[in-house]
C-alpha cells in the first residue's frame, strides 16, 4: 500500500515537471528574439590626428538598445576622416570624435574653431619640468622691465613679473599630440591653443620679456587676480628702527621763599642823660 501511494507522487511529480518545461520553452518561443545592429568600432587603437583609413576599422554586432549616438554602420564612410581624440580597439567610432569633414589631419584638426596655435620654446624650467602634456592648461607669466616716472621726474625701469594669459590649452609639446601620455617629458618647444587678441599678446609678451608656464588644475576656471610682483612688494624695505632720543634735563627750579617777618619798629622814646658828678646815666621816659 505504502509503494503505490510513493509510485503515484512521483507520477503525479514528473507529470508537473514535464508541464513545467513544456509550458517554458512555449513561452521562450513565442518571445521576440532581440535585435543587434552592426557598428563600426576601431580595429586597433588609433592616436588623435589620425586619418582614418577602412583598414583600421571593423564592423561588429552591438545591441540595439545601446548603440551609440551618432555611431557608424559602414567603414567607408570614414575614410579620410581625421580623429580628434585618440580611441581605443574596440571602441566605437562616433561623429563626436571626428574632426569636421574636409580636415587634413594632423595639428590643424585639434584647433577649435575660431582659434590659432602658436609655439614658444621652453626650457626644463619654463616647462613646468616636462610636467606640461597636451591636454593641460597652463598661465603664462612674463618677466619684464617697464619704466616708471621717479620723484625726481626722471625715468626709471622696474622689474615686474606679471601673468599675462590664464587657462592656455596645450595642443602638443615639440611634434607630439597623443594626449594618453601621463610621464613627463622635457621638451625644447610648447604649442598652445589661443584666441587671436592672445595670439598677438603672447607673440609681445615673449619679445619684451622672459616667459613661464604655470601648471594649474583642469577643473580650476576661477581667474587669477593679481597686480603683479615687483621688487618693491617682493623685498619690502625693511622697518626704521625706534631711535630714542634723550631729552636735556632741566634743573629744578627753587622754590620762591616765603619773606622773612620784619620786626615791628620799637615805639619812640625820650630819652635824657643825666650826669651826677662822675657817673652818667640815661633815663627814658
Amino acid at each position: 500500500m505504502k509503494n503505490k501511494r510513493a509510485v503515484i507522487v512521483m507520477t503525479l511529480a514528473i507529470l508537473f515537471g514535464l508541464t513545467a518545461v513544456l509550458l517554458a520553452s512555449r513561452w521562450l518561443l513565442t518571445q521576440p528574439a532581440k535585435r543587434a545592429d552592426h557598428i563600426v568600432v576601431a580595429g586597433a587603437d588609433i592616436s588623435i590626428g589620425q586619418r582614418l583609413t577602412p583598414e583600421m576599422l571593423k564592423l561588429v554586432e552591438w545591441p540595439a538598445h545601446s548603440v551609440p549616438k551618432g555611431a557608424f554602420d559602414d567603414p567607408q564612410k570614414l575614410g579620410g576622416r581625421v580623429l580628434k581624440s585618440s580611441i581605443l580597439m574596440g571602441e566605437p567610432l562616433s561623429e563626436a570624435k571626428l574632426a569636421p569633414v574636409g580636415t587634413v589631419g594632423g595639428l590643424s584638426a585639434l584647433i577649435t574653431e575660431g582659434k590659432r596655435a602658436i609655439t614658444v620654446r621652453v626650457n626644463d624650467v619654463i616647462g613646468v619640468a616636462g610636467f606640461a602634456l597636451p591636454g593641460n592648461y597652463v598661465d603664462i607669466i612674463v618677466s619684464t622691465q617697464t619704466e616708471t616716472k621717479a620723484q625726481d621726474g626722471q625715468q626709471r625701469e622696474r622689474s615686474i613679473s606679471k601673468i599675462v594669459l590664464e587657462r592656455i590649452l596645450v595642443l602638443a609639446v615639440a611634434q607630439e599630440v597623443n594626449r594618453d601620455e601621463t610621464k613627463p617629458k622635457v621638451v625644447n618647444a610648447v604649442t598652445l591653443e589661443v584666441t587671436p587678441e592672445q595670439a598677438e599678446k603672447l607673440d609681445l609678451a615673449r619679445s619684451v620679456g622672459t616667459l613661464s608656464l604655470a601648471l594649474r588644475n583642469q577643473i580650476d576656471p576661477a581667474p587669477a587676480e593679481t597686480l603683479g610682483a615687483t621688487k618693491e612688494n617682493l623685498l619690502p624695505a625693511p622697518e626704521s628702527p625706534v631711535r630714542t632720543v634723550a631729552m636735556p634735563v632741566r634743573a629744578p627750579r627753587p622754590q620762591a621763599q616765603a619773606p622773612r617777618p620784619v620786626p615791628a619798629a620799637a615805639p619812640r622814646r625820650d630819652c635824657v642823660k643825666v650826669i651826677n658828678g662822675l657817673h652818667v646815666s640815661q633815663e627814658c621816659f
